[in-house]
Protein backbone atom coordinates (compact mmCIF):
# COMPACT_ATOMS: atom_id res chain seq x y z
CA UNK A 1 0.00 0.00 0.00
CA UNK A 2 1.86 3.22 -1.17
CA UNK A 3 1.18 6.10 1.37
CA UNK A 4 1.26 9.84 0.79
CA UNK A 5 0.54 13.11 2.31
CA UNK A 6 -1.77 14.12 0.13
CA UNK A 7 -4.64 12.02 -2.44
CA UNK A 8 -7.35 13.96 -4.41
CA UNK A 9 -9.91 12.79 -5.63
CA UNK A 10 -10.73 13.92 -9.37
CA UNK A 11 -8.98 15.84 -11.71
CA UNK A 12 -11.35 18.03 -12.55
CA UNK A 13 -9.94 22.06 -12.37
CA UNK A 14 -10.70 21.59 -8.68
CA UNK A 15 -8.50 18.38 -8.26
CA UNK A 16 -5.67 19.15 -10.43
CA UNK A 17 -5.10 21.94 -9.59
CA UNK A 18 -5.17 21.04 -5.78
CA UNK A 19 -2.37 18.39 -6.54
CA UNK A 20 -0.58 20.69 -8.22
CA UNK A 21 -0.46 23.50 -5.18
CA UNK A 22 0.56 20.49 -2.91
CA UNK A 23 3.34 19.16 -4.80
CA UNK A 24 4.44 22.78 -4.53
CA UNK A 25 4.05 23.12 -0.94
CA UNK A 26 6.41 20.06 -0.68
CA UNK A 27 3.52 17.22 0.07
CA UNK A 28 3.74 13.96 -1.59
CA UNK A 29 0.83 13.68 -3.89
CA UNK A 30 -1.55 11.06 -5.94
CA UNK A 31 -4.78 11.79 -7.67
CA UNK A 32 -7.09 9.54 -8.64
CA UNK A 33 -9.07 9.66 -11.87
CA UNK A 34 -11.57 7.24 -13.35
CA UNK A 35 -11.86 8.51 -17.20
CA UNK A 36 -9.35 11.70 -18.58
CA UNK A 37 -7.18 14.29 -16.60
CA UNK A 38 -8.79 17.49 -16.66
CA UNK A 39 -12.43 16.18 -15.51
CA UNK A 40 -15.79 17.73 -17.14
CA UNK A 41 -14.29 21.26 -17.33
CA UNK A 42 -10.90 20.33 -19.61
CA UNK A 43 -12.54 17.55 -21.70
CA UNK A 44 -16.51 18.04 -21.78
CA UNK A 45 -17.35 22.05 -20.16
CA UNK A 46 -15.69 24.63 -20.52
CA UNK A 47 -13.03 24.66 -22.80
CA UNK A 48 -15.02 22.64 -25.90
CA UNK A 49 -17.97 24.40 -25.62
CA UNK A 50 -16.04 27.44 -26.16
CA UNK A 51 -14.47 26.07 -29.73
CA UNK A 52 -17.86 25.34 -30.61
CA UNK A 53 -18.76 29.18 -29.73
CA UNK A 54 -15.90 30.39 -31.37
CA UNK A 55 -16.47 28.43 -34.56
CA UNK A 56 -20.26 29.91 -34.29
CA UNK A 57 -18.53 33.10 -33.92
CA UNK A 58 -16.31 33.29 -36.82
CA UNK A 59 -19.73 31.69 -38.79
CA UNK A 60 -21.93 34.79 -37.45
CA UNK A 61 -18.75 37.08 -39.16
CA UNK A 62 -18.85 35.33 -42.04
CA UNK A 63 -22.52 35.54 -42.95
CA UNK A 64 -22.63 39.47 -42.10
CA UNK A 65 -18.80 40.48 -44.04
CA UNK A 66 -20.58 43.12 -45.97
CA UNK A 67 -20.92 44.78 -43.19
CA UNK A 68 -17.62 45.27 -42.95
CA UNK A 69 -16.89 46.15 -46.43
CA UNK A 70 -15.92 42.55 -47.07
CA UNK A 71 -17.01 40.33 -49.77
CA UNK A 72 -17.21 36.52 -48.52
CA UNK A 73 -19.96 34.12 -50.98
CA UNK A 74 -20.62 30.57 -50.34
CA UNK A 75 -20.16 30.53 -46.77
CA UNK A 76 -21.26 27.26 -45.13
CA UNK A 77 -20.74 25.31 -42.08
CA UNK A 78 -19.38 21.86 -41.60
CA UNK A 79 -20.99 20.53 -38.34
CA UNK A 80 -18.54 17.39 -38.50
CA UNK A 81 -15.54 19.47 -38.87
CA UNK A 82 -17.10 22.04 -35.82
CA UNK A 83 -17.50 19.19 -32.96
CA UNK A 84 -14.05 17.70 -33.97
CA UNK A 85 -11.97 20.94 -33.36
CA UNK A 86 -13.59 21.21 -30.38
CA UNK A 87 -12.66 17.73 -29.38
CA UNK A 88 -9.23 18.55 -30.55
CA UNK A 89 -8.99 21.61 -28.45
CA UNK A 90 -9.99 19.64 -25.48
CA UNK A 91 -7.54 16.91 -26.36
CA UNK A 92 -4.85 19.15 -26.51
CA UNK A 93 -6.07 20.69 -23.03
CA UNK A 94 -5.61 17.02 -21.53
CA UNK A 95 -2.43 16.27 -22.36
CA UNK A 96 -1.39 19.83 -21.04
CA UNK A 97 -2.45 18.73 -17.49
CA UNK A 98 -0.68 15.43 -18.59
CA UNK A 99 2.51 17.27 -19.11
CA UNK A 100 1.49 18.95 -15.68
CA UNK A 101 1.41 15.83 -13.49
CA UNK A 102 4.54 14.64 -14.35
CA UNK A 103 6.28 18.43 -14.35
CA UNK A 104 5.27 18.23 -10.66
CA UNK A 105 5.90 14.74 -9.86
CA UNK A 106 2.23 14.05 -9.32
CA UNK A 107 1.16 9.93 -9.07
CA UNK A 108 -1.75 9.89 -11.49
CA UNK A 109 -3.74 6.48 -10.07
CA UNK A 110 -6.35 5.79 -13.28
CA UNK A 111 -9.27 4.09 -11.72
CA UNK A 112 -12.56 4.66 -9.47
CA UNK A 113 -11.69 5.70 -6.32
CA UNK A 114 -13.64 4.85 -3.39
CA UNK A 115 -12.58 6.27 0.41
CA UNK A 116 -12.18 4.30 3.11
CA UNK A 117 -11.98 4.77 6.95
CA UNK A 118 -8.28 5.24 8.02
CA UNK A 119 -7.73 7.58 5.78
CA UNK A 120 -7.69 5.19 3.42
CA UNK A 121 -8.69 5.27 -0.97
CA UNK A 122 -8.98 1.97 -3.08
CA UNK A 123 -8.96 2.35 -6.50
CA UNK A 124 -10.85 0.04 -9.11
CA UNK A 125 -9.09 -0.04 -12.41
CA UNK A 126 -10.18 -0.93 -15.85
CA UNK A 127 -9.34 -4.53 -15.43
CA UNK A 128 -11.48 -4.73 -12.35
CA UNK A 129 -8.42 -5.09 -10.13
CA UNK A 130 -8.68 -3.15 -6.68
CA UNK A 131 -5.92 -1.43 -5.14
CA UNK A 132 -5.39 0.33 -1.50
CA UNK A 133 -3.87 3.42 -1.48
CA UNK A 134 -3.24 5.91 1.86
CA UNK A 135 -2.99 9.21 3.00
CA UNK A 136 -2.71 11.85 5.93
CA UNK A 137 -5.24 14.19 4.02
CA UNK A 138 -7.78 12.49 1.51
CA UNK A 139 -9.62 15.69 -0.92
CA UNK A 140 -12.67 15.04 -2.39
CA UNK A 141 -13.26 16.83 -5.83
CA UNK A 142 -15.48 14.40 -8.01
CA UNK A 143 -17.40 16.98 -9.41
CA UNK A 144 -20.86 17.13 -10.74
CA UNK A 145 -22.75 16.28 -13.94
CA UNK A 146 -26.26 16.79 -15.42
CA UNK A 147 -29.12 16.75 -13.53
CA UNK A 148 -32.04 15.16 -14.66
CA UNK A 149 -35.38 15.82 -13.83
CA UNK A 150 -38.34 12.93 -13.53
CA UNK A 151 -40.32 14.76 -16.63
CA UNK A 152 -36.78 14.88 -18.79
CA UNK A 153 -35.18 11.63 -18.45
CA UNK A 154 -32.04 11.55 -20.50
CA UNK A 155 -31.70 9.00 -22.69
CA UNK A 156 -28.87 10.30 -24.85
CA UNK A 157 -30.19 10.62 -27.58
CA UNK A 158 -33.44 12.46 -27.99
CA UNK A 159 -33.38 14.09 -24.28
CA UNK A 160 -29.69 15.04 -24.20
CA UNK A 161 -27.67 16.23 -21.43
CA UNK A 162 -24.35 18.84 -22.68
CA UNK A 163 -21.95 15.80 -22.83
CA UNK A 164 -23.98 14.65 -26.36
CA UNK A 165 -24.59 18.59 -27.31
CA UNK A 166 -21.16 19.00 -27.98
CA UNK A 167 -20.63 15.57 -29.67
CA UNK A 168 -23.87 15.20 -32.10
CA UNK A 169 -22.78 13.00 -35.02
CA UNK A 170 -25.53 14.90 -37.34
CA UNK A 171 -27.06 19.01 -36.61
CA UNK A 172 -30.50 18.89 -35.33
CA UNK A 173 -32.69 20.95 -37.64
CA UNK A 174 -35.07 22.29 -34.41
CA UNK A 175 -33.66 22.04 -30.86
CA UNK A 176 -35.95 22.64 -27.38
CA UNK A 177 -33.15 24.01 -24.77
CA UNK A 178 -35.07 23.40 -21.15
CA UNK A 179 -33.00 25.54 -18.79
CA UNK A 180 -31.82 29.21 -19.41
CA UNK A 181 -28.64 29.04 -17.01
CA UNK A 182 -24.86 29.80 -18.99
CA UNK A 183 -24.97 26.00 -20.22
CA UNK A 184 -28.75 26.41 -22.04
CA UNK A 185 -27.68 29.67 -23.52
CA UNK A 186 -24.19 29.31 -24.37
CA UNK A 187 -25.33 25.96 -25.97
CA UNK A 188 -29.19 27.89 -27.80
CA UNK A 189 -26.49 30.63 -29.52
CA UNK A 190 -23.91 27.96 -30.97
CA UNK A 191 -27.32 26.07 -32.48
CA UNK A 192 -29.15 28.58 -33.48
CA UNK A 193 -26.05 30.35 -34.87
CA UNK A 194 -25.12 27.49 -37.32
CA UNK A 195 -28.68 27.13 -38.33
CA UNK A 196 -31.01 24.98 -35.92
CA UNK A 197 -34.15 26.24 -35.41
CA UNK A 198 -33.61 26.75 -31.16
CA UNK A 199 -36.40 27.12 -28.62
CA UNK A 200 -35.62 27.73 -25.04
CA UNK A 201 -38.08 27.19 -22.11
CA UNK A 202 -37.22 28.59 -18.63
CA UNK A 203 -39.48 27.84 -15.70
CA UNK A 204 -38.94 31.44 -14.37
CA UNK A 205 -40.05 34.29 -15.18
CA UNK A 206 -36.78 35.52 -16.86
CA UNK A 207 -33.79 33.55 -18.56
CA UNK A 208 -30.57 33.82 -16.74
CA UNK A 209 -32.35 34.45 -13.48
CA UNK A 210 -29.29 34.55 -11.32
CA UNK A 211 -28.29 37.91 -13.23
CA UNK A 212 -29.68 41.96 -13.21
CA UNK A 213 -32.73 42.11 -14.54
CA UNK A 214 -31.63 44.47 -16.66
CA UNK A 215 -28.97 41.73 -18.31
CA UNK A 216 -31.71 39.01 -18.22
CA UNK A 217 -33.72 41.57 -20.70
CA UNK A 218 -31.18 42.61 -22.96
CA UNK A 219 -29.84 38.97 -23.44
CA UNK A 220 -33.85 38.44 -24.73
CA UNK A 221 -33.94 41.01 -26.97
CA UNK A 222 -30.62 39.98 -28.52
CA UNK A 223 -31.92 36.21 -28.99
CA UNK A 224 -35.10 37.01 -30.34
CA UNK A 225 -33.36 39.47 -32.91
CA UNK A 226 -31.27 36.52 -33.65
CA UNK A 227 -34.55 34.12 -34.57
CA UNK A 228 -34.08 31.97 -30.80
CA UNK A 229 -37.74 31.80 -29.30
CA UNK A 230 -38.35 32.88 -25.62
CA UNK A 231 -40.54 30.79 -23.27
CA UNK A 232 -40.35 32.10 -19.71
CA UNK A 233 -42.88 30.93 -17.34
CA UNK A 234 -42.94 27.69 -18.73
CA UNK A 235 -42.75 24.13 -17.76
CA UNK A 236 -42.01 20.80 -19.57
CA UNK A 237 -44.12 18.31 -18.46
CA UNK A 238 -43.52 15.52 -20.49
CA UNK A 239 -41.24 14.29 -23.88
CA UNK A 240 -43.08 11.95 -26.16
CA UNK A 241 -40.14 10.24 -27.94
CA UNK A 242 -42.13 7.59 -29.91
CA UNK A 243 -41.42 7.89 -33.35
CA UNK A 244 -39.29 10.03 -35.08
CA UNK A 245 -38.14 12.85 -33.30
CA UNK A 246 -39.81 14.71 -29.61
CA UNK A 247 -42.73 15.81 -29.04
CA UNK A 248 -42.46 18.29 -25.98
CA UNK A 249 -45.21 19.48 -23.63
CA UNK A 250 -44.75 23.07 -22.21
CA UNK A 251 -47.18 24.06 -19.64
CA UNK A 252 -47.34 28.20 -20.09
CA UNK A 253 -49.67 31.07 -18.65
CA UNK A 254 -51.42 30.42 -21.44
CA UNK A 255 -52.75 26.56 -21.72
CA UNK A 256 -50.48 23.47 -23.18
CA UNK A 257 -48.34 24.32 -25.85
CA UNK A 258 -46.83 20.86 -27.97
CA UNK A 259 -43.59 21.24 -29.73
CA UNK A 260 -42.50 19.42 -32.39
CA UNK A 261 -38.50 19.05 -32.31
CA UNK A 262 -35.53 16.82 -32.84
CA UNK A 263 -33.64 16.73 -29.61
CA UNK A 264 -34.31 17.90 -26.30
CA UNK A 265 -31.24 19.60 -24.23
CA UNK A 266 -31.80 19.30 -20.56
CA UNK A 267 -30.11 22.37 -18.95
CA UNK A 268 -31.54 22.37 -15.59
CA UNK A 269 -28.52 22.40 -13.54
CA UNK A 270 -25.95 19.83 -12.05
CA UNK A 271 -26.44 17.04 -10.18
CA UNK A 272 -23.00 16.31 -7.22
CA UNK A 273 -20.96 12.93 -7.88
CA UNK A 274 -21.03 11.80 -4.26
CA UNK A 275 -22.74 8.60 -4.85
CA UNK A 276 -20.91 5.43 -4.43
CA UNK A 277 -17.98 6.90 -3.18
CA UNK A 278 -17.81 5.68 0.78
CA UNK A 279 -18.94 8.76 2.11
CA UNK A 280 -21.58 6.69 4.05
CA UNK A 281 -18.94 3.87 4.76
CA UNK A 282 -16.39 6.91 6.64
CA UNK A 283 -18.89 9.03 8.08
CA UNK A 284 -18.92 11.87 6.12
CA UNK A 285 -21.37 14.86 6.46
CA UNK A 286 -23.91 15.29 3.57
CA UNK A 287 -26.89 17.78 3.12
CA UNK A 288 -29.07 18.37 0.24
CA UNK A 289 -26.73 17.59 -2.49
CA UNK A 290 -23.55 18.49 -1.20
CA UNK A 291 -20.66 17.81 1.30
CA UNK A 292 -20.69 19.69 4.16
CA UNK A 293 -17.46 21.55 4.72
CA UNK A 294 -15.90 24.32 7.31
CA UNK A 295 -14.25 27.34 5.85
CA UNK A 296 -11.14 25.63 5.22
CA UNK A 297 -12.79 22.54 3.27
CA UNK A 298 -12.12 19.91 6.24
CA UNK A 299 -15.16 17.74 6.36
CA UNK A 300 -16.65 16.28 9.76
CA UNK A 301 -14.24 13.77 9.80
CA UNK A 302 -10.73 14.49 10.57
CA UNK A 303 -8.41 14.01 7.58
CA UNK A 304 -10.97 14.25 4.93
CA UNK A 305 -11.81 17.44 2.56
CA UNK A 306 -14.07 18.43 -0.15
CA UNK A 307 -13.87 21.22 -2.63
CA UNK A 308 -15.57 22.13 -5.57
CA UNK A 309 -18.90 21.48 -6.72
CA UNK A 310 -19.81 18.50 -4.41
CA UNK A 311 -19.68 21.80 -1.94
CA UNK A 312 -22.01 24.65 -1.20
CA UNK A 313 -20.69 27.00 -3.19
CA UNK A 314 -20.89 28.35 -6.84
CA UNK A 315 -19.94 25.27 -8.73
CA UNK A 316 -17.63 27.37 -10.55
CA UNK A 317 -14.52 25.98 -12.24
CA UNK A 318 -12.53 28.80 -11.01
CA UNK A 319 -14.04 28.86 -7.56
CA UNK A 320 -13.07 24.68 -7.30
CA UNK A 321 -9.67 26.13 -8.14
CA UNK A 322 -9.65 28.52 -5.46
CA UNK A 323 -10.85 26.57 -3.16
CA UNK A 324 -7.92 23.41 -3.52
CA UNK A 325 -5.38 26.00 -3.44
CA UNK A 326 -6.57 27.39 -0.08
CA UNK A 327 -7.38 23.51 1.41
CA UNK A 328 -4.02 22.58 1.23
CA UNK A 329 -2.21 25.61 2.08
CA UNK A 330 -4.07 25.42 5.32
CA UNK A 331 -2.88 21.50 5.52
CA UNK A 332 0.34 22.93 4.49
CA UNK A 333 0.42 25.93 7.80
CA UNK A 334 0.59 28.61 5.84
CA UNK A 335 -1.76 32.09 7.14
CA UNK A 336 -5.07 31.95 4.85
CA UNK A 337 -7.83 33.97 5.00
CA UNK A 338 -11.90 31.99 3.80
CA UNK A 339 -12.52 32.69 0.66
CA UNK A 340 -14.96 35.54 0.02
CA UNK A 341 -18.28 33.95 -1.74
CA UNK A 342 -19.42 37.26 -2.53
CA UNK A 343 -16.96 38.60 -4.81
CA UNK A 344 -16.91 35.82 -7.42
CA UNK A 345 -17.69 36.60 -10.55
CA UNK A 346 -20.34 35.01 -12.80
CA UNK A 347 -19.63 34.38 -16.82
CA UNK A 348 -21.96 32.71 -19.95
CA UNK A 349 -20.17 32.91 -23.27
CA UNK A 350 -22.89 32.97 -25.52
CA UNK A 351 -23.15 36.13 -27.40
CA UNK A 352 -23.04 38.73 -26.59
CA UNK A 353 -21.77 37.29 -23.63
CA UNK A 354 -22.80 37.75 -19.71
CA UNK A 355 -19.79 38.64 -16.42
CA UNK A 356 -21.43 40.19 -13.39
CA UNK A 357 -19.89 40.03 -9.52
CA UNK A 358 -21.70 40.98 -6.26
CA UNK A 359 -24.89 42.11 -5.82
CA UNK A 360 -27.57 42.77 -8.56
CA UNK A 361 -29.46 45.90 -8.17
CA UNK A 362 -32.72 43.78 -6.71
CA UNK A 363 -30.26 42.41 -3.81
CA UNK A 364 -28.50 45.57 -3.20
CA UNK A 365 -32.05 47.69 -2.34
CA UNK A 366 -33.37 44.66 0.03
CA UNK A 367 -30.59 45.11 1.84
CA UNK A 368 -31.33 48.37 2.27
CA UNK A 369 -28.53 49.70 0.94
CA UNK A 370 -28.98 53.44 -0.73
CA UNK A 371 -27.69 53.42 -3.98
CA UNK A 372 -25.91 54.98 -6.68
CA UNK A 373 -26.45 53.26 -10.27
CA UNK A 374 -24.61 53.71 -13.45
CA UNK A 375 -24.90 52.39 -16.59
CA UNK A 376 -23.35 53.21 -19.78
CA UNK A 377 -24.51 51.33 -23.14
CA UNK A 378 -21.55 49.56 -25.91
CA UNK A 379 -24.13 51.66 -28.73
CA UNK A 380 -22.01 54.69 -27.17
CA UNK A 381 -18.28 53.38 -26.90
CA UNK A 382 -16.24 53.93 -30.32
CA UNK A 383 -14.69 50.57 -30.05
CA UNK A 384 -17.75 48.72 -30.00
CA UNK A 385 -19.11 50.12 -33.01
CA UNK A 386 -15.79 50.17 -34.61
CA UNK A 387 -16.11 46.49 -34.10
CA UNK A 388 -19.36 46.02 -34.72
CA UNK A 389 -20.82 44.77 -31.72
CA UNK A 390 -22.94 47.77 -30.31
CA UNK A 391 -25.64 45.46 -28.43
CA UNK A 392 -25.23 45.03 -24.26
CA UNK A 393 -23.80 47.30 -21.64
CA UNK A 394 -21.79 48.10 -18.43
CA UNK A 395 -23.93 48.02 -14.90
CA UNK A 396 -22.98 49.26 -11.75
CA UNK A 397 -24.12 49.52 -8.23
CA UNK A 398 -22.23 51.72 -5.84
CA UNK A 399 -23.18 52.56 -1.76
CA UNK A 400 -24.44 55.74 -2.09
CA UNK A 401 -23.27 56.22 1.91
CA UNK A 402 -19.67 54.92 1.55
CA UNK A 403 -18.96 54.14 -2.45
CA UNK A 404 -18.49 50.90 -1.79
CA UNK A 405 -18.73 48.85 -5.82
CA UNK A 406 -21.60 46.86 -4.64
CA UNK A 407 -22.42 45.09 -7.84
CA UNK A 408 -21.08 44.88 -10.97
CA UNK A 409 -23.04 43.41 -14.31
CA UNK A 410 -22.02 43.84 -17.97
CA UNK A 411 -23.74 42.26 -21.25
CA UNK A 412 -22.13 42.37 -24.54
CA UNK A 413 -18.91 41.11 -26.46
CA UNK A 414 -15.74 40.47 -24.43
CA UNK A 415 -16.88 41.31 -21.18
CA UNK A 416 -15.90 37.97 -19.71
CA UNK A 417 -12.63 39.36 -19.91
CA UNK A 418 -13.44 42.91 -18.98
CA UNK A 419 -15.17 41.78 -15.11
CA UNK A 420 -11.68 41.04 -13.49
CA UNK A 421 -11.35 44.86 -13.41
CA UNK A 422 -13.90 44.97 -10.78
CA UNK A 423 -13.45 41.77 -8.96
CA UNK A 424 -10.00 43.20 -8.21
CA UNK A 425 -11.17 46.71 -7.53
CA UNK A 426 -13.89 45.75 -4.97
CA UNK A 427 -10.93 42.79 -3.11
CA UNK A 428 -8.77 46.16 -2.93
CA UNK A 429 -11.87 48.21 -1.79
CA UNK A 430 -11.81 50.43 -4.33
CA UNK A 431 -14.38 53.29 -4.34
CA UNK A 432 -16.23 54.66 -7.64
CA UNK A 433 -14.20 58.28 -7.26
CA UNK A 434 -10.96 55.67 -7.75
CA UNK A 435 -11.97 54.51 -10.62
CA UNK A 436 -13.36 57.63 -12.13
CA UNK A 437 -9.85 58.93 -11.47
CA UNK A 438 -8.33 55.81 -12.85
CA UNK A 439 -7.44 56.89 -16.51
CA UNK A 440 -9.10 53.89 -19.01
CA UNK A 441 -7.26 53.63 -22.99
CA UNK A 442 -9.06 54.93 -25.66
CA UNK A 443 -10.57 53.13 -27.34
CA UNK A 444 -11.58 50.19 -25.39
CA UNK A 445 -14.36 47.95 -24.35
CA UNK A 446 -13.11 48.66 -20.64
CA UNK A 447 -13.99 52.49 -21.01
CA UNK A 448 -17.41 51.58 -20.66
CA UNK A 449 -16.88 50.37 -16.98
CA UNK A 450 -15.22 53.68 -15.98
CA UNK A 451 -18.48 55.85 -18.07
CA UNK A 452 -20.40 53.53 -16.29
CA UNK A 453 -19.07 54.81 -12.80
CA UNK A 454 -19.31 58.03 -14.07
CA UNK A 455 -22.88 57.80 -14.53
CA UNK A 456 -23.77 56.54 -11.53
CA UNK A 457 -22.18 59.77 -9.94
CA UNK A 458 -23.50 62.31 -12.46
CA UNK A 459 -19.84 63.23 -14.35
CA UNK A 460 -20.80 61.20 -17.74
CA UNK A 461 -19.18 62.60 -20.71
CA UNK A 462 -20.10 60.45 -23.07
CA UNK A 463 -23.87 60.05 -22.91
Amino acid sequence: MSNFDIIVLGSGPGGYVTAIRASQLGLKTAIVEKENLGGVCLNWGCIPTKALIKSAQVFDYLKHASDYGLNAENVDKDFGAIVNRSRSVAEGMSKGVQFLMKKNKIEVINGYGTLKSGKKVSVKDADGKETEYSADHVIVATGARSRELPSLPQDGKKIIGYREAMSLKEQPKKLVVVGSGAIGMEFAYFYNSIGTEVIVVEYLPNIVPVEDLDVSKQLERSFKKAGVKIMTASEVTKVDTEGNGVQVYVKTSKGEEIIQADIVLSAVGIKTNIENIGLEDVGIATDRDKIMVNDYYQTNIPGYYAIGDVTPGPALAHVASAEGILCVEKIAGLHVDPIDYGNIPGCTYCIPEIASVGLTEKQAKEKGFELKVGKFPFSASGKAKASGTPDGFVKVIFDAKYGEWLGCHMIGVGVTDMIAEAVVARKLETTGHEILKAIHPHPTMSEAVMEAVADAYDEVIHL
